[in-house]
């Protein structure tokens, strides 16, 4: 089987900060829907249809699954099967800072974890490289300078071509940034934050920083683990049993489902309704209308879901009145 010959048309893909990095928009994310549970068969559709629409960023972390490890296995074999030939068009990332075996060394920020779990990230994969490393939390125990230094240690042996952080508060981010540079280690190339409308801390407390330091930002979770979508508001059936918060191993927990928060996407969904959108399309959009964020990654678990994800870069423009209405429903941090 072979890809769109168009796909690269139908995307304006974005510069990461300084970088001579371009990312999709729209990034896939594997985090809990390529596990041991999932449809192999739905995962290559997934996979075959975002790089169809232009997506050529999937991204990964050493314990995505569910089971740890597993995530990335599936898309090893899937870019075997799937995309040989085609490895030099794709960004491939992944990550470690979260509990992935027994013992001291298996989470966190030492050298001897992030070092040893890239090393089987590799092997699961299937790849001789990552195109982007993430120290995937900030670690309070193992000094900063450890950290960075085996991100830098990483780059430096070919293991990734560029190294990224996630979820590092703006103070923390300034202070990983001003390290690399004393020792003119690999820099920090992108951040992968959380951001939706329900979670806006990296307006005041990121985005800034990133700009300044040249930084890219790929954020996670813009459809707020699936809240910010049309899943929940049937009244008949207000969580349903395909839905992440109905399962009992998700993040998303069926308690956060309240009457509130629905009744505040009912009223986003009227936005989207005015907009063409869904209500994913719109969340989706509203991460992108700012253009210090270079992507927005997306979990989906049909090739249909991804479909309608990317359709939200058919409409990136908000009017005022828009925003002020989005405010309004989901205030600033």
């Amino acid at each position: 089987m072979t890809f769109d010959s168009r796909r690269y048309e139908k995307l304006d893909y974005r510069r990461c900060g300084n970088s001579g990095l371009l990312l999709p928009p729209v990034s896939l994310g594997m985090w809990h829907n390529f596990g041991t549970r999932a449809d192999h068969d739905a995962c290559r559709a997934m996979m075959r249809t975002a790089f169809d629409l232009g997506v050529t960023h999937f991204d990964l972390a050493n314990n995505y699954g569910p089971e740890p490890g597993s995530a990335e296995e599936r898309t090893g074999r899937i870019l075997r099967e799937d995309f040989a030939g085609h490895r030099d068009e794709l960004i491939i990332s992944t990550k470690a800072g979260y509990r992935m075996w027994p013992g001291p060394y298996g989470e966190w920020g030492s050298k001897k974890y992030l070092v040893a779990s890239l090393d089987q990230s590799l092997k699961r994969l299937g790849l001789e490289y990552v195109d982007i490393f993430y120290s995937h939390r900030p670690d309070p125990l193992t000094p900063l300078e450890e950290t960075l230094g085996a991100l830098d240690l990483i780059v430096k042996q070919g293991k990734a071509l560029y190294a990224g952080v996630s979820s590092y508060r703006g103070a923390f981010f300034v202070q990983a940034v001003e390290t690399v540079r004393r020792h003119d280690w690999a820099p920090i190339t992108i951040h992968q934050p959380c951001y939706n409308m329900m979670h806006r801390w990296i307006e005041s407390d990121l985005l800034e920083y990133t700009a300044q330091y040249g930084a890219g930002v790929i954020v996670f979770s813009p459809l707020a683990q699936g809240l910010l979508t049309n899943k929940y508001l049937d009244p008949a059936n207000p969580v349903p049993e395909a839905s992440r918060a109905a399962d009992p191993d998700g993040f998303l927990r069926r308690e956060a489902v309240t009457e509130e928060v629905v009744s505040r996407v009912r009223q986003l969904a009227e936005l989207a309704n005015a907009r063409g959108q869904s209500v994913a399309q719109l969340a989706i959009a509203w991460v992108l209308r700012d253009p210090r964020v270079t992507s927005a990654l997306i979990g989906a678990r049909t090739p249909e879901q991804v479909k309608d994800c990317v359709g939200a870069l058919d409409n990136l423009v908000f009017t005022d009145e828009e925003l002020a209405t989005i405010d309004r429903l989901f205030p600033a941090d």
